[in-house]
């Protein structure tokens, strides 16, 4: 891996200025988040302007016709803290995502472009937004993956370590050189399928310092 040329690679994807087509409508809304809006690295600063990209994401959805309601209540299998999961035609799964993980809404959308490059075998696509109760969800696409043993977390340290990623905690690691967190990797989230490991669910996080150098 050529980190320079990695690390501009991810620098233009997110900046909207290049990516694949499942990313399209992630950048799309990334972009119009950031329109008007002053970029600042600070958490706090996002987290105090969360409820204002709600406002903005409610808005475009409604401009754009991009509020998803084909959710189908008895195709529900389970949720975590930040995001419900229905099967979709044995095929696929839908995720509910509330971002409730990240200090911004910019910052679950960039998550959702990290994991599509590094993990593009399970990529996420971005169907839409849906609202219930007055909480906001991303809904999007990913492949379904049925495990077929139990994830030997030891064979996800040694993958990452050979991609970069230092082992910082527990399921956390960090790639140094890119200025990226990658975190939560227990074995329900890494699956194993006929000896490939399948990364369903990865929060990702930009160190801005890093990143943007």
């Amino acid at each position: 891996m050529n980190l320079k040329s990695t690390k501009y690679e991810l620098q233009t994807i997110l900046s909207g200025k290049s990516g694949y087509s499942y990313d399209a409508l992630i950048q799309t809304v990334a972009r119009y988040l950031r329109t008007g809006q002053r970029a600042s690295p600070m958490a706090e600063e996002k987290h105090q302007s969360k409820g204002q990209e709600t406002e903005k994401l409610i808005n475009f959805a409604k401009e754009n016709n991009l509020f998803y309601n084909d959710i189908e209540e008895d195709q529900y299998i389970s949720e975590g803290a930040e995001q419900k999961v229905y099967i979709k035609n044995e095929q696929y799964v839908l995720k509910l995502n509330d971002a409730i993980y990240y200090a911004s809404w910019e910052d679950y959308f960039f998550n959702l472009i990290l994991h599509n490059y590094f993990f593009a075998d399970t990529a996420y696509q971005l169907l839409g937004l849906y609202e219930n109760k007055k909480v906001l969800y991303a809904v999007v696409k990913q492949p379904f993956i049925r495990a077929d043993r139990l994830t030997d977390l030891a064979q996800v340290k040694a993958f990452l370590a050979n991609n970069g990623f230092e082992n910082t905690r527990s399921h956390d690691y960090y790639h140094p050189q890119l200025g990226i967190v990658l975190e939560d990797l227990h074995d329900e989230n890494v699956l194993t399928q006929q000896e490939t490991l399948y990364f369903i669910d990865t929060v990702f996080y930009i160190d801005s310092e890093v990143f943007w150098n």
